[in-house]
């Protein structure tokens, strides 16, 4: 087996995001935005026609994955090993509170994937334990498999699957709530992902 597809979906709004506060493993609840851009976002993911959908375990990850599953009518798995990145003393605090205890050092670890906020975990740390869950769907579906999981760790994985240099990993741009990101293989390749779609998301 070799998937031909793999989508990278986002949640919804949080209420963290809606405050500005470093989310990471905290276990935040989508907002009633969040679950409307899930909502707005069934149709056009629909066309994708995944055969599982599989989930962070965090329930901002799960209850947006929930409203695709439920409306279409597909399996959903939840692992672990999508949560988002382990922010460490960063969570639950704004940009500005990290920026007062940690001057500079948010714009390090964005440019450097092998920093970590302090008891955190890096951006490679990240991209290893997700890669995992893609080569286990890998070995067992043909088609498409969609990962419902989180920004930071959605950018940390398209680099790895890309094999972009680490150095480069910092120029890919942020995902929007419920925006997803898109990769292909070319059929009789040599069975690397292509980047087919980045942050895409719908008009509504």
């Amino acid at each position: 087996m070799t998937l031909n597809r793999l989508v990278l979906w986002r949640h919804g709004e949080t209420d963290y995001n809606a405050t500005g506060r470093w989310q990471g493993h905290l276990d935040s609840a989508l907002t009633e935005t969040g679950w409307n851009q899930a909502r707005f976002a069934v149709p056009v993911l629909t066309k994708f026609a995944p055969e599982l959908v599989v989930a962070s375990d965090l329930r901002r990850a799960t209850n947006t994955a929930t409203v695709f599953t439920d409306a279409v009518g597909i399996p959903l798995r939840i692992d672990e090993r999508l949560r988002e990145t382990n922010l460490g003393k960063w969570q639950g605090l704004t940009n500005a509170e990290v920026e007062a205890e940690w001057p500079g050092m948010i714009d390090q670890w964005r440019a450097d994937p092998t920093v970590a906020p302090p008891d955190g975990e890096s951006r490679i740390e990240v991209a290893d334990r997700a890669v995992e869950v893609v080569q286990d769907v890998d070995r067992e579906f043909d088609g498409t498999v969609m990962l419902c999981a989180h920004g930071g760790l959605i950018s940390a994985l398209t680099g790895k699957l890309l094999n972009l240099p680490i150095e480069s990993w910092g120029q890919l741009g942020g995902i929007g709530n419920c925006h997803w990101t898109v990769f292909t293989r070319r059929p009789d390749g040599d069975g690397r992902w292509r980047l087919s779609s980045y942050n895409a998301g719908s008009t509504r």
